[in-house]
């Protein structure tokens, strides 16, 4: 592992600003100073300081978050608040989204600094399935839910989406499972078949249900048993 990498994980600082404390002579490997930030240490076996004081990595770090409306899934963002911008966690700069919500998608939505776990809940090849809770302009017809199950045809791609589980809900509403994850797919499906999506609510992933106590705009650390409905461990 870079030097650099490690104290930034370790101490939560910007990649940045870890590279300057290197470069100033504040770390030290095994009691010696190290000023190249490139060096590569074995970071379960590197005794490392910075400023004397010891550094040690985070470990793994596994978050729910309740995603309100008009924040970006995103780390920086020039003109929007992003979801990084709601975690108060010493370690929160070494944190990535586990895919994205829209701007102004609200519901569940994971943080990580495990980019293994990532890659097995967000990959399109491991099919993990979504559930949506969708506000519509008007109300989903029969003959539409009936595509959606059976696979539509959406603007710009050549195949049919996969087969979607659709429950027709009162007040113009619709619960939505579909195991891809192509861009804006839920709000084009619906599009597709003549609708249009007012306003869209992640309530699942896997078997990860949002925690209901969980208010809009809060985050809190998943259980051993949350994270297994995730990774079928």
């Amino acid at each position: 592992m870079r030097l650099d990498q490690f104290v930034s994980q370790s101490a939560a600082l910007t990649r940045v600003d870890a590279q300057k404390a290197i470069r100033c002579g504040w770390v030290e490997v095994d009691g010696a100073r190290v000023t190249k930030t490139s060096t590569h240490i074995e970071p379960t076996t590197a005794v490392v300081t910075l400023d004397d004081a010891p550094l040690t990595l985070p470990g793994d770090i596994y978050l729910m978050l309740h995603k309100p409306a008009g924040v970006v899934s995103a780390r920086e963002d020039p003109e929007h608040p992003t979801v990084l911008d709601l975690i108060d966690h010493p370690h929160r700069k070494t944190l990535h989204v586990v895919g994205r919500l829209d701007k102004d998608t609200t519901g569940l939505l994971l943080l990580t600094n495990d980019g293994d776990w990532s890659h097995r809940i967000s990959a399109p090849k491991h099919h993990v399935p979504k559930t949506y809770l969708a506000t519509l302009a008007w109300e989903l017809s029969e003959a539409g839910a009936q595509a959606l199950r059976a696979g539509v045809q959406l603007h710009g791609e050549k195949g049919l989406t996969k087969p979607a589980e659709v429950e027709v809900l009162p007040e113009n509403q619709a619960r939505i499972t579909i195991s891809e994850g192509k861009y804006h797919q839920v709000k084009r499906m619906l599009a597709a078949v003549g609708n249009r999506v007012e306003a869209l609510h992640r309530e699942r992933i896997g078997g990860l249900v949002l925690d209901v106590e969980l208010p809009p705009g809060e985050w809190r650390e998943l259980t051993v048993s949350e994270n297994k409905l995730l990774t079928g461990m």
